[in-house]
């Protein structure tokens, strides 16, 4: 369903909630979505897309609306600034065309790309700064695009602009937080456990001290040997806690994890994909852990497989919980040597961090033949 027919009031009441809800959005990608969204309703069009370009030729960030999200998986990677793209970057006024198809600038688009016809885009700039280009396409009703359309768009460009640059600031602001914050916690974690690791090794030298002269003050100074450890481990804990990645904490780890595989999918010649199937949320420190170990087994990947594919799935088990497996077709490696080749491809760590949290990690590899490394947690 689309809005019918709109009369003076109700349009005005429109722009003014469009505009509304891009000046309350504090994150870049909420506030290109509301931006996409609001121009696509309140011109009646059938798809919209904001292109934000990067400095290689590309797209730093593209969001669409009007395209189901297997579709647009199934167009492929994003855009390169090329055709129309470039042109609405680099003019300054709108651009208002009939059939964008029987435009010379036009070089046509991948297979699964919808179909288009009428267009409307414009620059969005911040004095002499891009920040990026609105598209829209197929006006629904018969005339096409207006002029009154193109004035409506301009006025969302100038608001757009200002919303995005907020959001900039915001987001540099919230940086530079996250930074001294981060910078703060390691000076603390540096004392306070440099301090317990310091008294620790003093009273384990007592302790062997007294082993053959005094194995009753030996016993208590390795239980104080047991406490002190038990107090560093406790202010590692809190320091990873603090420290623990704010995509996590914003979008959770199903999200997280897509865009990471996304931008991987990319930037490397690799096909990287992610499936997930009915995991929603788990505790803060398996979601950490299966992120962690998701990274360092894409590292291993891309670097060292060779392949041309890397599948990252995440499931959930009948009994709570989830399995994360990566998966390459790469050159793989003998049972043999995956003890030897443990340490150098970070194997240790990754088990490390499976035990941490309860869970298990497993290596299914043979020459030629890809690897899958399988991590399994419990449920909280």
């Amino acid at each position: 369903m689309h809005p019918g027919p709109r009369g003076p009031g109700s349009g005005l009441a429109a722009v003014s909630t469009a505009l509304l809800a891009m000046s309350r959005r504090l994150e870049v990608r909420d506030v290109l979505r509301t931006i996409v969204a609001s121009a696509r309703e309140l011109l009646d069009a059938e798809y919209a897309a904001l292109g934000v370009p990067d400095d290689h030729g590309g797209f730093a960030q593209f969001v669409v609306d009007g395209i189901s999200e297997e579709r647009w998986r199934a167009i492929g990677p994003l855009p390169r600034q090329h055709g129309i793209l470039a042109a609405m970057l680099h003019q300054d006024g709108p651009e208002r065309l009939a059939d964008v198809r029987q435009d010379p600038r036009f070089e046509g688009w991948p297979a699964a790309h919808p179909d288009m016809s009428d267009f409307l885009g414009l620059p969005i700039r911040d004095g002499e700064e891009t920040l990026g280009a609105l598209f829209l396409a197929n006006k629904r009703g018969p005339r096409g695009f207006t002029d009154e359309d193109e004035d409506l768009l301009s006025l969302l460009a100038q608001h757009a602009a200002i919303a995005l640059t907020n959001a900039r600031l915001y987001e540099r602001s919230r940086e530079l937080t996250i930074a001294e914050e981060r910078s703060r916690l390691a000076h603390e974690l540096h004392d306070a456990v440099s301090q317990k690791l310091f008294s620790l090794r003093l009273t384990a030298q007592a302790a062997a001290a007294l082993v053959d002269r005094d194995p009753a003050r030996a016993k208590d100074e390795l239980q104080q040997v047991a406490a002190l450890a038990a107090e560093a481990a406790d202010e590692l804990r809190a320091a990873v806690t603090e420290l623990r990645p704010a995509a996590l904490d914003e979008d959770g780890l199903v999200a997280t994890l897509r865009n990471q595989v996304r931008v991987l999918d990319r930037a490397h010649t690799a096909r990287v994909t992610f499936t997930c199937d009915g995991v929603r949320a788990l505790p803060a420190a398996q979601e950490e852990a299966v992120l962690r170990v998701a990274q360092e087994a894409l590292h291993n990947a891309l670097r060292h497989s060779g392949g041309d594919r890397i599948d990252v799935t995440l499931t959930r088990r009948e009994a709570g919980g989830a399995v994360l497996r990566v998966s390459d077709d790469g050159a793989g490696f003998s049972p043999p040597t995956v003890r030897r080749a443990g340490r150098h491809l970070g194997l240790v760590s990754m088990r490390d961090r499976a035990a941490g949290v309860g869970g298990r990690l497993t290596v299914h590899s043979e020459p030629a033949a890809g690897t899958t490394i399988e991590l399994e947690v419990p449920g909280g």
